[in-house]
């Protein structure tokens, strides 16, 4: 069900009884009949997809808007290949978006950075493990350096957690069991490390192994401070 309201500026959309709150610009009366319930907007296909868009996603693309108006992006003008010549596979913990690279010394354009939960590489033919030897061959990378952190959210992961919390949004029980009865591991795919040295060691043994690696490439495992940047180059075995 979609009715129409239309005002200068977007203010919400209502498909199966949603509102989705926008720039707050809509008449205040019809603002209050729609919260109360009265009026459902109808809105035309490009306005709903206008009103789908987030808070978040809005407050992007304006900024972005002047960012490209501004020129700022000329401050990080390079091209597609590494002058460092070196992949970087760290995890997607929030705190090492600008620490590590500052910690590393790399500045836009040095390394080609790959990121994981836990920088973990799960699967030797996986999307991680192509786009290492992407850079490798097509990119002159000559370097790998798998960064994990201290106090990682992989470190202890647990599936069944994972899994009930899956559920309580929305994910049926079918379907985890379709999947488990397809012959997918949900538990080893979901399970974390117990030590976040592992977990990195995990991941260079998997990467110094693969087949079409090249035996010269240098494959080298360090554990990271979320603190401070302090890095730890570890003696990985294999």
């Amino acid at each position: 069900d979609r009715t129409e309201y239309r005002s200068e500026t977007l203010w919400l959309a209502v498909s199966d009884n949603q509102i989705f709150n926008k720039a707050a610009t809509a008449k205040p009366k019809k603002i209050r009949q729609v919260r109360a319930g009265l009026v459902q907007p109808q809105l035309s296909y490009q306005e709903i997809k206008l009103a789908a868009r987030t808070e978040l996603l809005n407050n992007i693309l304006e900024f972005n808007r002047r960012f490209v108006t501004n020129r700022e992006y000329e401050q990080f003008e390079t091209d597609r290949f590494p002058d460092k010549k070196v992949v970087v596979l760290t995890c997607m913990d929030t705190r090492l978006v600008e620490l590590l690279p500052r910690a590393m010394s790399l500045r836009n354009g040095d390394a080609k950075v790959i990121k994981s939960a836990g920088a973990v590489v799960s699967h030797p033919f996986g999307s991680i493990m192509r786009s290492i030897l992407v850079a490798v061959y097509s990119l002159g990378v000559k370097e790998i350096m798998v960064v994990g952190h201290h106090d990682c959210g992989m470190a202890g992961l647990d599936c069944g957690q994972i899994l009930e919390k899956a559920k309580s949004r929305g994910i049926s029980q079918d379907t985890i069991d379709t999947l488990i009865h397809s012959g997918i591991d949900l538990e080893k795919w979901m399970t974390g490390f117990s030590r976040v040295d592992d977990g990195v060691n995990m991941s260079v043994n998997l990467i110094r192994r693969h087949p079409l690696l090249p035996r010269d490439v240098q494959v080298h495992g360090l554990l990271i401070s979320p603190q401070t940047g302090e890095l730890e180059l570890l003696s990985v075995p294999g």
